[in-house]
């Protein structure tokens, strides 16, 4: 019990004396060691990480999910370490009324078949969706999420050490300099030289962990490239499912006018507007051009034979039948009986696979 006792008073004393050097130095009465500007400017740095590694997951997770709501439900469960439930996302939602409209009007007129086509178009859509948010989360948000919740705790932890140690070295200095009598110097110049040494000590530790946020901001870039690849497979899969959905839209009679062209004669009859395309992209529909490009398609079909192709733009195969493709790079392509009309079997060296025949270019 005696122990104890000591022990408590001793501590009550530290913090005491810490709290009179904090005091003091806030009024300008003691003296403050500062750190080193190297130490200071890591310091600034992991700071700097933190905030903006926040700013950066904030802003993700608005992206993925919009809704607030729906943010706030699945934090929820994810502190209550319970599975989010399965709820439909906009595009599945939009895709199963447009089916359900659809077959109300019936899958054998042309409106009836195009609104349920476009509702399973949707459907894809949102499933690219769901594979997007779920890249994301693993390979994105949940790294940055450790860093915060793990990493720069530990810097938190281990700074907080610091600055003790320090009001401890500075309340030592204090201590000497009031210090008179030979005997209480001597006393004192040992704590100074203990608690310098634990100063130190620490101040080493805390930079070695401030100095690891390089490493951290090395693997945030590979976690950044992981993202940026889970969005061009996402919007590459968009395209293509609407460049399929237009060609089959394209293909429908319609017998519905265009309000805007009512008063003309002979009931002209709407047209599926094409899909505006950059340079970098493949023409889903430019004229005569369009035609073509088409009719070196059928061509290459109806001989059975082999031609040369130009990749318009990157590829990243579905499956193991698929081939992937690479922009530019120029690739044997041939038509295999039985296959979509939308594909071809393409060739590169060894390789061969199905490759989609929107991302080529044949060359004469």
């Amino acid at each position: 019990m005696d122990f104890n006792v000591k022990r408590l008073a001793a501590d009550a004393g530290t913090f005491l004396s810490r709290a009179v050097q904090f005091t003091e130095e806030k009024l300008g009465q003691a003296e403050k060691t500062e750190l080193d500007a190297h130490l200071e400017n890591l310091l600034g740095r992991a700071e700097n990480t933190k905030q903006w590694t926040e700013r950066i997951m904030k802003q993700t997770e608005v992206l993925l999910q919009p809704n607030p709501n729906v943010r706030l439900e699945e934090f929820v469960y994810e502190k209550l370490e319970k599975k989010v439930p399965t709820r439909m996302n906009n595009h599945e939602l939009l895709g199963q009324t447009l089916i359900d409209s659809g077959s109300d009007f019936g899958p054998g007129t042309a409106y009836g078949n195009a609104l349920i086509k476009c509702g399973e178009t949707e459907k894809q859509i949102g499933g690219a969706e769901r594979e997007l948010i779920q890249s994301s989360a693993i390979n994105f948000l949940t790294p940055f999420r450790n860093f915060l919740e793990g990493d720069f705790k530990t810097i938190l932890k281990e700074r907080k050490l610091l600055q003790v140690k320090r009001l401890d070295l500075d309340a030592a200095k204090t201590r000497l300099k009031k210090a008179r009598m030979a005997d209480a110097r001597a006393v004192a110049e040992q704590e100074l030289r203990m608690t310098q040494s634990e100063f130190d000590r620490q101040a080493e530790i805390t930079r070695l962990l401030l100095e690891g946020v390089s490493s951290t901001h090395a693997h945030h870039l590979r976690c950044l490239n992981d993202f940026v690849e889970a969005q061009t497979t996402y919007y590459a899969q968009c395209y293509q499912y609407m460049v399929d959905l237009q060609k089959q839209l394209g293909s429908f009679p319609s017998s519905f006018s265009n309000n805007n062209q009512s008063s003309v004669s002979g009931g002209a009859s709407i047209s599926v507007p094409t899909i505006p395309v950059s340079a970098s992209l493949p023409s889903v529909s430019a004229g005569h051009g369009s035609s073509a490009v088409s009719g070196g398609f059928n061509e290459l079909r109806s001989s059975n034979g082999s031609r040369k192709a130009r990749v318009l733009y990157d590829y990243d195969a579905a499956s193991s039948s698929e081939l992937s493709l690479l922009a530019d790079e120029v690739i044997t392509v041939s038509s295999v009986p039985g296959m979509d009309s939308d594909w071809l079997m393409g060739e590169r060296g060894s390789q061969k696979g199905k490759v989609p025949i929107t991302y080529l270019e044949l060359l004469n």
